[in-house]
């Protein structure tokens, strides 16, 4: 990801908040890290600890009786960031551009990423419609944590035809219950009628990726070979044929939930990548 990370600690992020006319941003700030987590999110506390979340400071703007809540969830990466967010993403939002990473939200809510800090932002009063408010605060703050916050590097390399908007995601670990498929990255598209997601494992070197894929072949118990540049199908018997091929340091497939036969088109697809 492109940038530098400003606003990290709680008081460098409560230093960030932007002046919004009308409102007062509160002196208290709450701070969360892993062992406590759960006391304010609960049930959701696990999957931001998968997302290697480190610490959360939750500040607070006023109007009257009227408030708005934030939340900034500081991951060790900022592809860990990223991932947090893609996993909250919903399509019944609104996707508002120049704000973090990226952004969406309605009048009640904003989602946001930037740097290591993955920013969740709840409104809550009589107001008629905080959306103005919530941008503000959004784009204010994520321009000091990460003015060029965006998408991490790697999806340069998925192919943009055929994609789904606002689709891509980032997985640390377990990918389609495989603990040993790990980290990875995710696209989901529509090719020809056909549901594929697009995946690139990052094995971080070239050796990594091999002994991934050996790895995925031992469990598959197929005796072809680990080769580089080579179109393979794994065997998968919990999840259908996996189209794969092996690139330096990155693992390239595709995935579909129906266990299908893919078209000709996919395989095709897959050495684009």
């Amino acid at each position: 990801m492109a940038g530098q990370a400003f606003a990290q600690t709680p008081k460098e992020l409560q230093a960030a908040l932007p002046a919004v006319e009308g409102w007062t941003v509160s002196a208290e700030t709450e701070v969360f890290n892993r062992d406590n987590l759960y006391e304010r999110i609960n049930g959701a506390a696990p999957l931001f600890l998968e997302n290697n979340f480190q610490e959360m400071t939750s500040m607070t703007y006023t109007q009257g009786d009227a408030y708005i809540t934030i939340q900034a969830y500081r991951h060790a990466t900022p592809e860990d960031a990223f991932g947090m967010y893609a996993s909250e993403r919903s399509s019944d939002m609104t996707f508002y551009p120049g704000i973090g990473g990226e952004a969406q939200g309605d009048e009640y809510g904003l989602f946001s990423f930037a740097g290591c800090i993955y920013l969740k932002m709840a409104a809550n009063g009589e107001l008629e419609d905080f959306a103005p408010a919530l941008k503000a605060i959004a784009k204010g703050l994520t321009k000091k944590i990460d003015a060029n916050a965006g998408y991490p590097d790697i999806f340069q390399y998925f192919p943009p035809d055929y994609m789904k908007p606002h689709t891509q995601a980032y997985i640390t670990q377990n990918y389609i219950g495989h603990e040993f498929l790990k980290p990875v990255y995710t696209a989901n598209y529509d090719i020809d009628g056909a549901e594929v997601q697009g995946f690139i494992i990052d094995g971080k070197t070239k050796e990594g990726a091999q002994k991934i894929l050996s790895e995925y072949l031992k469990f598959t118990k197929q005796t072809t070979a680990a080769s580089e540049s080579k179109l393979l199908t794994i065997e998968d018997r919990y999840n259908g044929k996996i189209p794969l091929v092996w690139q330096g340091q990155y693992l390239f497939g595709a995935f579909n939930d129906t266990g299908s036969e893919f078209p000709r088109v996919v395989y095709d697809f897959l050495m684009q990548l």
